[in-house]
């Protein structure tokens, strides 16, 4: 059974495959189409489901559409609060919004938006691009692939609860919105989620962050992860003013009064003006204020269920000093979170819930017509280890592509030790091996990596990138060394915790000590990724460090590379040294090191 689950809401349009309980792939659209988190706003274009996601889920499975069983969509039109009886189908669709509903922008429950959302399965169906039309024909619309529209948070919690290493589990969500819902607390147990309260609009974590990010003069529902690097640089002066506005109030709720962020803290920031230290300071009595009230969530939630692990899931989520707050001194004994916790995860998330819901109700009915006795829902199949579910390039489609664009290279006889000599020499690298990440960290599959040794890497790292100097840089370490170098670290394969840099290995790894002494550290075994653990175990031969920097191959204001034609165009247009592109070595001038070919193949 194969069940394709799409997000195309708000922003990070993605898809993912799961094949009876196991994840095939999953990619988000931003990669295909350069428009960084597929945000499309209205009226200005369109709305448009994932179709080169969908083409690349399909085509890792060898299938087309026509041989998708369901298709789980991750938003719940049925969940307007205006329109508690009506289903999907029986939902009116004005296709023609008057200028004032457009103008004003209110809402997103807007006649356009929701029609957008209930004619998905038509334009699933109707809709692909041409080139990509081939995979997506062939549906007999009568009887083809069920459809299903998933609760946006409760595909954020399948994502968490479905994937996590756990068997049981205590789940967060927390994002800007999804229907009305902007927080679920729930429990996984004896393979049987129960959510066990809700938090609604107005009062969102996500919208809350999202002011602040826009009022710094950073873009919202993009850039908020930027206003975590800031809050390293201030002190909580103004928390008084967030416990004003963010208030725990027990029962796992909370409130969030309108800010008035103008009225408390005067004129915004405009955007890429001047930084004062009120900026810095605000945005640290922001963070704190997220991370009391998580915590105080957090152990509502362990007392409700009395479970010791934690799985987390939504945008908010992906706050790595929160996580680490959480983590250190909260009620769990382990926190896990979704490495795509923003909403391309959802798409993930409602594959995964549809086909297990879907498994359980067939054993279900097995169990009725049979003696056999069976205990509980569906098997769970899959576990997330890694998140190298995108698309992968083979060396010959890269060959090909290197002699076609005429670009001087040369194949290397040991990938690792070669690259590792480049990085030991104080070379920054473009990295492209294998299947690409899925969610917003580059995980060593499309990577620059660099040498941590040097204190100025991370100012030559945010030049060569077009990025702000305050923004710090990640190491990514051997995990059966993770320990050695930064303090109490443990497994953390997605970049989602900070860990405190051992004060005695400080001055060998500066570039990748963040200005409060901390690190958000990337954790690799040999399993999640051969070529990559390779690569940093012969650097630190070199070296003495089994540490490298690890950042996003990517310029400012585009995606994270995907073909190699865009890490050979994000290469030429940067300033990076080398690109170790499969087996293959470009360089910026040639020379003995490359072999010129220039016959189109």
């Amino acid at each position: 059974m194969y069940t394709l689950g799409i997000n195309a809401v708000y922003h990070d349009s993605a898809a993912a495959l799961v094949r009876d309980g196991v994840v095939i792939a999953a990619a988000e659209d931003e990669r295909f189409t350069h428009v960084k988190h597929a945000k499309r706003p209205v009226p200005f274009s369109t709305w448009q489901l994932p179709f080169d996601a969908i083409d690349a889920c399909l085509k890792e499975a060898g299938i087309t559409l026509a041989q998708v069983d369901h298709v789980a969509y991750s938003y719940d039109p049925a969940c307007f609060p205006d329109m508690p009886a009506r289903t999907p189908e029986t939902i009116a669709l004005p296709l023609d919004p008057t200028r004032a509903q457009i103008e004003s922008n209110a809402s997103p429950w807007d006649p356009l938006f929701l029609a957008y959302v209930t004619n998905a399965k038509a334009q699933l169906l109707d809709g692909a691009p041409h080139h990509l039309r081939k995979r997506f024909a062939g549906v007999d619309r009568e009887h083809g692939f069920a459809w299903h529209y998933v609760e946006h948070h409760l595909a954020h919690e399948a994502s968490a609860f479905l994937a996590c290493p756990f068997d049981d589990t205590a789940v967060l969500t927390m994002d800007g919105r999804g229907e009305n819902v902007t927080t679920s607390l729930g429990e996984f147990r004896n393979g049987i989620y129960k959510r066990l309260t809700q938090v609604e609009l107005p009062h969102s974590l996500g919208l809350l962050y999202e002011a602040v990010t826009g009022w710094l003069g950073f873009l919202h529902s993009s850039d908020e992860y930027k206003v975590m690097a800031l809050a390293s640089f201030g002190e909580p002066r103004y928390l008084d003013d967030f416990r004003e506005i963010l208030q725990y109030r027990g029962d796992g709720h909370y409130t969030v009064a309108d800010p008035r962020l103008v009225e408390r803290f005067g004129a915004p920031r405009e955007r890429g003006g001047p930084l004062e230290q009120r900026h810095f300071d605000i945005a640290a009595s922001l963070q704190r204020a997220l991370e009391e009230t998580v915590l105080k969530m957090a152990q509502w939630l362990r007392d409700a269920t009395d479970l010791r692990a934690l799985s987390m899931a939504g945008g908010v989520a992906l706050n790595c000093v929160m996580n680490s707050v959480l983590r250190d001194h909260g009620p769990f004994d382990e926190v896990w979170v979704q490495p795509a916790a923003g909403d391309a995860g959802t798409a993930l998330g409602a594959a995964l819930w549809t086909d297990y819901r879907l498994r359980s109700a067939d054993l279900q009915r097995t169990t009725e017509r049979t003696t056999e006795r069976t205990t509980g829902p569906a098997e769970r199949r899959w576990r997330m280890e890694h998140a190298f579910l995108g698309p992968a390039f083979d060396d010959q489609t890269i060959e090909d592509f290197l002699r076609w664009s005429r670009t001087p290279y040369r194949r290397l006889d040991n990938v690792a030790e070669q690259a590792a000599q480049l990085l030991a020499d104080g070379k920054v690298i473009g990295w492209y091996q294998g299947r690409s990440e899925f969610g917003p960290r580059a995980l060593g599959a499309r990577s620059i990596l660099a040498s941590p040794v040097d204190a100025g890497m991370q100012a030559k790292l945010n030049e060569i990138k077009d990025r702000e100097d305050f923004r710090p840089v990640a190491p990514v370490v051997l995990e059966e060394c993770a320990d050695q170098w930064f303090v109490n670290a443990r497994r953390a394969p997605f970049m989602l915790f900070v860990f405190d840099v051992q004060p005695d290995k400080a001055e060998r790894i500066p570039a990748v000590r963040h200005v409060d002494g901390t690190a958000r550290v990337q954790t690799v075994n040999r399993d999640q990724h051969a070529l990559y653990y390779d690569l940093i175990a012969a650097f630190g031969k070199r070296t003495g460090v089994p540490v490298l920097v690890n950042t996003s191959f990517n310029t400012r204001g585009e995606p994270m590379v995907n073909s190699p034609r865009d890490a050979l165009e994000s290469f030429w247009t940067s300033p990076l040294d080398a690109l170790v592109i499969g087996p293959f070595l470009v360089l910026k001038d040639g020379g003995s090191a490359a072999t010129q070919t220039g016959a189109r193949p």
